[in-house]
């Protein structure tokens, strides 16, 4: 009863404008939102409030925000900061707002040929990679993972090339397995880490640097991108995620499976928490 009666109140706060009437929704968002497995919870839900419907584009962060940024979808979930304020001083995407956060580690072999094991600067573990010529497995997609890690790779003043480096061109759950298969290091969200846990044997060695914070934002699209862009059902979805019960379930996520979040909310936070 107390269910039915949430999801009654979430679809009245996200009624759509009487003017615009349920339709198909797109979302461009990164790999990980759907690797982690978060969306397979969160769009059903947001298409029995609303009767949107949903189709998802997962790929980097880097593409999501370029194909909402041409039009080509109605709302974006992306978490690469820089790239997102660049967006919106140009007037192409929206109404940016914070919705949660992860972090992301530094995983490789249990072996740790580069002596990782509790470094806790990401900058410095990237450094000792490189010494090493130890295997690291970029994902060489542009996504939010890969702005990340080319900024260590910076801060650490190391330009990565050789055989060591290697760039998957794929998606997080992809460039994981690559890194297992490789016995190689890599830099993955810890929500997709934790979802393919049971099928790598990859091992957290570098965790709790303030610069592997990861925060996901939602913007919405500018109807002048395209004559195609729902701005009305973009704009229902990223209501959707700062309704109180969606980020109710985003706290609890990976609970029951892992026995803890994968996600903290932080609707209504501002950017200067987190930098």
């Amino acid at each position: 009863m107390v269910r039915a009666l949430g999801a009654l109140v979430l679809a009245a706060c996200l009624a759509a404008p009487a003017e615009a009437a349920p339709g198909a929704v797109i979302l461009s968002t990164t790999t990980s939102t759907r690797d982690s497995g978060l969306l397979d919870v969160l769009v059903p839900m947001f298409e029995r409030a609303t009767g949107h419907t949903v189709k998802t584009i997962a790929v980097g962060t880097g593409q999501a925000l370029a194909l909402a940024a041409r039009g080509e979808a109605d709302v974006t979930l992306a978490h690469a900061p820089d790239v997102e304020r660049r967006y919106v001083a140009e007037g192409k995407l929206l109404n940016r707002r914070l919705v949660m956060y992860n972090d992301f580690v530094v995983v490789g072999p249990e072996a740790d040929p580069a002596k990782l094991r509790g470094e806790p600067s990401a900058v410095a573990a990237l450094r000792r990679i490189a010494a090493a010529r130890a295997r690291f497995v970029s994902r060489g997609d542009k996504s939010g993972t890969h702005a990340l890690e080319q900024r260590l790779w910076r801060l650490a003043g190391v330009v990565p090339a050789g055989p060591w480096y290697i760039e998957s061109g794929q998606g997080m759950g992809a460039t994981l397995a690559l890194a297992d298969d490789r016995r190689a290091y890599t830099l993955a969200d810890r929500a997709t880490y934790l979802a393919f846990g049971r099928r790598v044997a990859l091992k957290v060695l570098v965790e709790g640097d303030r610069t592997l914070l990861n925060v996901y934002s939602v913007l919405e699209v500018d109807r002048a991108n395209g004559s195609r862009v729902n701005a009305a059902g973009g704009r229902a979805f990223a209501d959707f995620l700062l309704a109180p019960e969606t980020q109710q379930v985003i706290r609890g996520f990976g609970v029951e499976r892992f026995g803890r979040p994968l996600f903290v909310p932080i609707a209504g936070r501002p950017d200067a928490d987190f930098e």
